[in-house]
């Protein structure tokens, strides 16, 4: 951490959560707009934003992601951070001759086109369990370097997503040492997805304190953590020094049977971090900690 200043993301919306499990989950730009800007309000500096379509499906449609951007910063100067990963409906899904379906490559790589300071690199490959399908999210090396180019082309840092110590030592840790960014590098860790995605990793102290070992020099670590994992995870992250995302996108819960706002989840981890005497970062204090151009008034 910088100065002891905690970055807090909120992810509002995600890429497979439903109105019909949290009424108050955002889908649509106006909704997702409103929601991020209560959530900086409350102490967030990094926006972590998937796209819907109309029907409430997932997508990385470009023009979709610019509205959003566009609300978004018109009411404040939050971390803009756009998916490449999609979601688990809608335009990410391609049916195959085999039963399974397939993450649409080619979509996935829309996201990098909304106009964001930041993506979310998923380099990895794995089954996504959801709602009845299996879908195979294939990232192999070839298409693993075709993404960060990407990314990298429209000027923008990668937030490195990992869901296993092996998704860090293997991938990520090769296309930093190609030279596919500049540090401080910063890898976002989600734990507690094991149930829907093969290959990832259940939240325990011990398994969070081996990827942080595993993480590249002259990386910062933020902790993203599933369900009722969020919480735990979240906190001993503070206390290892990393930062955290919180939001809809991975626990729809305040608390057992309570729905959670993303605002609420955000509010609670601010108040978290002061009493464990951390300062939060503002937006303009995150760009200079990820090493982000400053954005012009």
């Amino acid at each position: 951490m910088t100065d002891g200043k905690l970055i807090i993301t909120v992810a509002p919306t995600g890429g497979m959560a439903a109105k019909s499990q949290n009424a108050n989950l955002p889908t649509q730009p106006e909704e997702i707009a409103q929601s991020v800007h209560l959530s900086f309000k409350a102490g967030a500096s990094i926006a972590a934003l998937h796209a819907r379509r109309p029907d409430d499906q997932a997508t990385c449609n470009a023009g979709i992601y610019r509205q959003i951007n566009q609300l978004i910063r018109s009411r404040c100067d939050i971390v803009l951070n756009n998916s490449t990963g999609g979601g688990s409906s809608g335009d990410m899904l391609v049916a195959r001759p085999d039963g399974l379906y397939e993450s649409n490559f080619e979509e996935r790589l829309k996201g990098c086109d909304g106009g964001a300071e930041m993506a979310t690199f998923d380099g990895m490959t794995f089954c996504d369990v959801h709602g009845g399908k299996e879908i195979l999210v294939l990232t192999p090396p070839s298409r693993c370097e075709t993404l960060v180019k990407a990314i990298l082309a429209r000027g923008i840092k990668p937030e490195w997503e990992v869901f296993s110590p092996t998704h860090l030592l293997q991938d990520v840790t090769r296309l930093i040492q190609k030279g596919y960014d500049k540090p401080p590098y910063y890898v976002n860790m989600v734990l507690g997805a094991d149930k829907g995605f093969q290959g990832a990793m259940p939240y325990s102290h011990d398994v969070l304190a081996a990827m942080i070992a595993a993480l590249p020099p002259q990386s910062i670590f933020c902790v993203s953590a599933i369900g009722p994992a969020q919480l735990p995870a979240t906190t001993q992250a503070m206390l290892l020094g990393g930062h955290v995302r919180v939001g809809l996108e991975d626990n729809l819960y305040y608390s057992r049977g309570v729905l959670a706002r993303n605002e609420e989840l955000v509010a609670r981890t601010a108040r978290i971090a002061g009493e464990l005497g951390l300062q939060i970062a503002s937006p303009s204090e995150a760009r200079h900690m990820l090493g982000l151009p400053q954005l012009k008034n």
